[in-house]
């Protein structure tokens, strides 16, 4: 009775690890320290309540006759601990002292196997479990499925899971999430179809999974089915899943959806915010993430990593220098300078919003620079046409022992591209197989026929796009067409143009650049079908937007606008401006107005132009010494390049424009681009 009562005791409990040595030594005193039931309460207490050394020492130095559940005990510890190595030695020396394991042996040690890439110990377990007749329990055979995913093995996984009679959510869940591990998103979500097709009723931690298979492959049919599924099978939403469809929902670009799932959750964590955020940022929403990052604030959530890199990535994309500097100040400066993934944000924040000098300094400081943080400072200086600097920092990328990627090399070629370094691009793109081992994209290809067209060899370009490996998608075809805009090579651009539109047909930007070189041209009958095409399709040119930002609001101007508070003032400001420029020497460059109207009214198109009206809103708007900075969606013509830069003279302003292709800066009368030299 008494013996019954002491175990009693020490099974009701210890609070701290000293009631577990004081309850040890007790045992130690009524000679009750072999009793190995006694003994497995105490390990299993001290494994919970300490470290791994304290029952390791127990086990090691006072147990003299350890049976199959001690050792499970000791195996499932120091695996809950992440000491897997300890736990493998476990089993070896189980394996030593004959003792046969079972079925709550197996599974720890597969773990432990898995962790530790210990594949051939694992098949002899696997042999072992076959052995013992614990092949016919659905619990072994999981952990086994999960062996061999977590090892690469997914084939001999699918061949275990299909050998289980009796298939359980966790085996399917197994199977299912080594599938999505190593790739083979398709899989996964085919598998859970076959799941539901049983009549098991799936949780939430495979439905989580699933539904990130379904954003990295863009099906959004698949995530809407699954969404659906969960509402006729009563499942409920909580935060996990909801959040899941939401990233599913915006990384498949179906903002509405995504934004009806995030309205209708009773509970939102940073985690569902960020997605949110994150979503309308990469959709090309900016105004949409910083409306909602506001609407985080007033609920008094912090920001967190991914929250603050859709913010920055939206500041950047309209050009809110001040607005991310703000939301920026909500962290601790370190948090960026030690974390690579904030830190790129930040300098790509910085190098978009034209201080590529502020982007600079982040780079120096970062305490851990990786190959994403090395490829942002080449493509923000690659940007500016700083080639030197950018073939400077890939230099030190070397230095570090970080070899280069596809991203790195895009940097370099557009720096080329952007510096008009013909055989500088040559050299690096001929360099990339044979030196670095980086086979070429169809990005690479893209870059060197922008490379080739803007200098002029036109039949260069032409000759690498029949060469590539792979076919020629819009992008590539574009570049070789912007270069025969550049060079009025019609006749090419004609033959480009039927690529083009048998690979979009429904891009009218197509035709609105063939029909902008025939009126270069002054072949206004062209011109004319061209537009007469455009209008019996339906089609319609895409508008030209600038964005400016003035004390940390954005204003937005379109071609012709009217909508501003100011207009008036901008328009006047406009005429006064012309007044000098023309006293400067400034003729319209009417050539890129699409009309053939009269010339008066060809000036009236270029005067209105939305860089324009943005340009003489920061002229009204901001002190002398402050830079003015515009981001626009579309490619700055001719004539606004050529206006603006006289601008920059007669008033003494910076002014930094960022279009769709590349940064422009002004400065007394010059550029740093080379777009129209």
């Amino acid at each position: 009775m008494a013996l019954e009562l002491k175990k009693w005791c020490l099974a009701e409990g210890f609070k701290s690890l000293k009631h577990v040595k004081l309850a040890h030594c007790r045992l130690l005193r009524l000679n009750l320290d072999q009793d190995n039931h006694l003994l497995n309460i105490i390990l299993r207490s001290s494994l919970i309540l300490s470290n791994t050394q304290y029952p390791i020492l127990i086990f090691h130095k006072t147990t003299t006759n350890p049976n199959t559940f001690l050792y499970n005990t000791m195996i499932r510890g120091m695996v809950t601990k992440d000491r897997f190595h300890d736990a493998v030695q476990l089993y070896i020396s189980m394996h030593k002292a004959s003792l046969v394991p079972d079925n709550f042996t197996f599974p720890f040690v597969l773990k432990a196997c898995a962790r530790l890439n210990l594949f051939q110990l694992g098949v002899a377990i696997h042999s072992l479990v076959f052995k013992t007749g614990f092949d016919y329990d659905v619990f072994v055979k999981t952990n086994i499925v999960c062996f061999y995913s977590k090892c690469g093995f997914l084939r001999d996984a699918r061949k275990v899971f299909d050998d289980i009679a009796d298939k359980n959510v966790v085996s399917w869940t197994a199977i299912i999430c080594g599938c999505i591990e190593f790739g083979q998103c398709r899989e996964a979500v085919d598998l859970f179809r076959e799941l539901l097709e049983t009549g098991l009723r799936p949780d939430g931690f495979v439905i989580v999974r699933v539904l990130r298979a379904c954003a990295r492959l863009g099906d959004l049919e698949s995530g809407r089915w699954i969404d659906r599924c969960m509402s006729e099978c009563g499942l409920h939403r909580n935060v996990f899943v909801a959040t899941s469809l939401v990233d599913m929902y915006a990384k498949c670009g179906s903002m509405e959806e995504a934004r009806c799932v995030f309205d209708g959750m009773v509970e939102k964590d940073v985690v569902c915010w960020s997605a949110m955020i994150q979503g309308y940022a990469y959709n090309g929403l900016p105004r949409e993430a910083l409306e909602l990052f506001f609407e985080m604030r007033k609920v008094n959530v912090r920001p967190d990593c991914f929250a603050m890199v859709g913010v920055l990535s939206s500041c950047a994309r309209l050009g809110a220098m001040e607005l991310g500097n703000w939301a920026k100040g909500l962290m601790d400066d370190e948090e960026f300078l030690a974390n690579p993934v904030l830190g790129t944000s930040l300098i790509d924040f910085y190098a978009k919003c034209g201080s590529m000098e502020q982007a600079l300094g982040v780079y120096k400081m970062m305490k851990e620079k990786d190959r994403v943080v090395f490829n942002a400072v080449i493509s923000g200086l690659s940007m500016y046409g700083h080639f030197g600097a950018a073939f400077g920092v890939f230099g030190q990328m070397g230095k570090c022992g970080i070899r280069p990627d596809e991203n790195t090399f895009v940097g370099l070629l557009c720096a080329c591209t952007h510096a008009g370094q013909v055989d500088d691009g040559r050299r690096y793109f001929n360099s990339m197989s044979r030196v670095f081992s980086v086979i070429p994209t169809i990005e690479h290809y893209g870059c060197m026929v922008d490379l080739l067209g803007r200098a002029g060899l036109l039949v260069e370009a032409h000759k690498l796009i029949k060469g590539m490996p792979m076919k020629a998608n819009a992008i590539v075809w574009g570049a070789l067409l912007g270069g025969c805009r550049l060079h009025r090579e019609t006749q090419l651009a004609e033959h480009v143009l039927k690529q083009l539109i048998e690979l979009e047909p429904w891009n009218s930007g197509h035709y609105v650049l063939l029909s902008n070189i025939y009126s270069a041209s002054r072949r206004w009958d062209e011109a004319e079908k061209i537009r007469s095409t455009l209008n019996e399709k339906g089609m319609q040119k895409l508008p030209g937007y600038s964005w400016i930002e003035v004390d940390g609001v954005v204003h937005e101007f379109l071609v012709g606008d009217t909508s501003h508070p100011l207009s008036q003032k901008i328009y006047e400001k406009l005429e006064s401006l012309f007044k000098d420029l023309k006293e400067a020497g400034y003729n319209p460059t009417t050539e890129f107005v699409l009309f053939d109207v009269e010339e008066e009214e060809k000036e009236y198109f270029l005067g209105c132009h939305s860089e324009k009206l943005a340009v003489a809103f920061a002229l009204i708007s901001t002190g002398a010494e402050e830079v003015i900075r515009i981001v626009k969606n579309l490619r700055v013509c001719g004539d606004c390049h050529e206006a603006i830069k006289l601008i920059s003279k007669v008033t003494g302003r910076e002014i930094v424009i960022r279009d769709n292709n590349r940064f422009h800066c002004f400065s007394d009368g010059t550029c740093s681009c080379r777009d129209y030299w």
